[in-house]
């Protein structure tokens, strides 16, 4: 539901998806123009999350049957040619996948994402949920802001209030990071992005000092940053 001050980009960051997804969902044309107490769609409608599951399936194996001279169409058992005993052997078993093995998943991670700190700083401000929903890096302006992770852009811009010049990755269906405050932003929505990749330049855009604010967010609830990234 529609909050005040509520924004798409905001909507998106917060349920970890794609805020354009979110406007075809809801067949929101103009995305400037939201109601309080409107109610949006923040995940894939059936149709389309339906196509996006299924998975072809692969044909069950028959029998050929070739037709013998003077026989029924639709042999019965003593109409089958007599054949030498067959070797006993077990049946050949149908490939089944084998069950994915427990998550054995350090920290918070989940999937393969590979991760890698966004910045070289030292961390001035840590991660509480109530005050701080990310990491504040501390650097100089114009140092570089890398992707945490290989991924997508789905927002760079400053239309979110309190994150200034941000950027926002998606990873995969589960993870999403922000990267805000930034002086320059280098990348575009849709661009692709590799995991280390120069992604914008540090600043102080919307807040008072030089930062790096970053998040990771876990189908859009903020999670510890450090419980993610590799130790230093």
């Amino acid at each position: 539901m529609v909050k005040a001050g509520d924004t798409l980009v905001r909507i998106g960051l917060e349920s970890g998806q794609n805020w354009r997804d979110i406007a075809r969902w809801n067949g929101i044309e103009n995305p400037n123009v939201l109601e309080v107490g409107q109610v949006l769609r923040v995940t894939p409608p059936p149709t389309e999350a339906g196509a996006a599951t299924v998975r072809p399936v692969a044909p069950v194996p028959r029998i050929e049957s070739r037709p013998l001279d003077a026989r029924p169409a639709v042999p019965s058992a003593s109409a089958v040619p007599a054949s030498p005993p067959a070797p006993s052997v077990p049946p050949a078993a149908v490939p089944v996948p084998a069950p994915a093995p427990a998550a054995a998943v350090p920290r918070e991670g989940e999937g393969d994402i590979a991760w890698s700190w966004p910045a070289t700083g030292p961390v001035t401000v840590p991660f509480d949920e109530a005050r701080s929903k990310g990491l504040s890096i501390a650097g100089r302006a114009g140092e570089p802001v890398l992707a945490a992770a290989d991924g997508r852009v789905v927002y760079a811009g400053s239309g979110l209030r309190g994150y200034g010049n941000l950027v926002i990755v998606k990873h995969n269906a589960t993870y999403l990071t922000a990267y805000a405050h930034n002086q320059t932003l280098l990348v575009k929505e849709d661009q692709a992005v590799r995991r280390g990749q120069k992604i914008a330049e540090m600043g102080s855009s919307d807040t008072d000092r030089v930062q790096l604010h970053f998040e990771v967010r876990r189908q859009g609830k903020p999670v510890d940053p450090a419980k993610v990234l590799p130790a230093r």
